[in-house]
């Protein structure tokens, strides 16, 4: 094959190896009945008068598996941290003791893991759109080269290898999500 078509292939690779980090991404924020310093990952502080990630302005830890501690690295932050974990919205109560911040994780609802195994499919729908559209980007890349008609059927079809390769992982990868959130 043509250096062309080497080039639109891992071209290709490379946007769904991108679809498929971040549904990783996503998948580790969605909540699987035990806590995980990764829930909170979204969460913006008001440190100074400018947004910055929870994990820029304190530790967060799990001390255990229904527990997240956020120990601020300045004290004065304690206020803005929960009030900023309160507008993030994740149904989660911070309590204040004046050193650091707790949060108790509730058990999940049967109701709730349906919910979030909805959420952690609809994820990996959206990184299975991100893989076709790698595999049509680079398709139409094939289609404009100057090579033989056995050259892009050829290209195209490694395209599809690497599509259905990509699209099997994130199915693999659901998957192993789904049985840990419907996990009691």
């Amino acid at each position: 094959m043509t250096e062309e078509i080497d080039f639109i292939l891992d071209s290709a690779k490379e946007a769904m190896n991108d679809a498929i980090e971040h549904l990783v991404k996503e998948l580790r924020s969605i909540r699987a009945g035990k806590a995980s310093p990764a829930m909170l990952a979204n969460v913006q502080v008001d440190y100074y008068g400018s947004a910055t990630p929870l994990g820029q302005v304190a530790n967060v830890n799990t001390p255990d598996a229904r527990t997240i501690s956020i120990q601020p690295w300045e004290k004065n932050m304690l206020h803005e941290i929960e009030k900023a974990i309160m507008l993030a919205n994740l149904g989660f109560n911070p309590m204040n003791n004046g050193e650091n911040i707790i949060i108790n994780v509730p058990p999940l609802t049967e109701e709730r893991r349906k919910d979030l195994a909805k959420q952690a499919k609809a994820e990996a729908e959206h990184a299975k759109v991100g893989v076709r559209n790698a595999r049509k980007d680079a398709n139409n890349e094939i289609k404009k080269l100057d090579v033989s008609d056995d050259m892009k059927k050829i290209a195209e079809a490694d395209i599809q290898k690497l599509t259905d390769n990509f699209v099997k992982e994130i199915d693999d990868k659901l998957v192993v999500k789904e049985k840990e959130i419907m996990t009691v």
